[in-house]
């Protein structure tokens, strides 16, 4: 269970999954600049889900 005011974020294998993409191309987005917003926790990457729903947004959008 979450504290209250913390929003999940998701390992690069949930959003990989989710995404319908391989790990390595969340990589490759990062590295270009692309896909959703990612921070750092240790040496892991972790997708805030408020910026994942942005991006989604965004690209929603684009596409359109």
């Amino acid at each position: 269970m979450r504290p209250a005011g913390l929003e999940k974020v998701w390992t690069v294998e949930e959003l990989a999954e989710f995404a319908g993409v391989s790990a390595s191309t969340l990589y490759h987005w990062r590295w270009q600049g692309k896909g959703p917003r990612a921070i750092t926790v240790g040496r892991f990457l972790r997708y805030p889900e408020s910026d994942m729903e942005t991006w989604l947004e965004v690209l929603g959008r684009e596409v359109a």
